[in-house]
C-alpha cells in the first residue's frame, strides 16, 4: 500500500515508522505528513501523542476519530515548509488535504505551526 501521505513510499517504509515512534521524525514535514496519515488511518492516539502539550486537547479525540472515519481522503499537497528541519525548534508547514464528504471535494488548507517538545516535533496548531 502507497503511504497516505503521498511520499511514493509504501506505508510500511514511511509513516508507519513515524506512527510506531515519533521520534522518527526528523522534521516538522515528516511529522506533518505523519498526522496526515494518521487522519486517514482514524489513528486517534497518534493524533494526540503528536500534537503539543501546550495546545492538545483529548476530550476533541473521540470527535476527530468520527470525522476522520466520516470522510474519504484523497490527496495531500505540501505547498510550503519554513525552518523546521532536523536542526530547528520550530517551523511551519503550509498544505491542502483535500477529501471527499457529503457528495463534494473538500479542502482544508493550513498554514500549520510546529515546535519541538522534548527534542521531538509536535503539532502546535495553527500558524500566526
Amino acid at each position: 500500500m502507497n503511504c497516505p501521505c503521498g511520499s511514493q513510499e509504501t506505508y510500511a517504509n514511511c509513516c508507519i515508522k513515524v506512527h510506531q515512534n515519533i521520534a522518527h521524525a526528523k522534521t516538522a514535514e515528516q511529522l506533518m505528513r505523519s498526522r496526515y496519515s494518521a487522519f486517514v488511518l482514524a489513528d486517534g492516539d497518534y493524533l494526540m501523542a503528536s500534537h503539543h502539550s501546550k495546545t492538545r486537547q483529548p476530550k476533541e479525540k473521540k470527535a476527530i476519530v468520527n470525522w476522520a472515519k466520516s470522510v474519504q481522503w484523497i490527496k495531500l499537497d505540501v505547498l510550503e515548509t519554513t525552518k523546521g528541519l532536523e536542526k530547528d525548534s520550530e517551523g511551519t508547514v503550509t498544505f491542502d488535504a483535500y477529501f471527499y464528504e457529503n457528495g463534494k471535494v473538500d479542502c482544508i488548507h493550513e498554514k500549520s505551526a510546529f515546535l519541538k517538545e522534548n527534542n521531538l516535533w509536535m503539532y502546535l496548531g495553527l500558524s500566526k
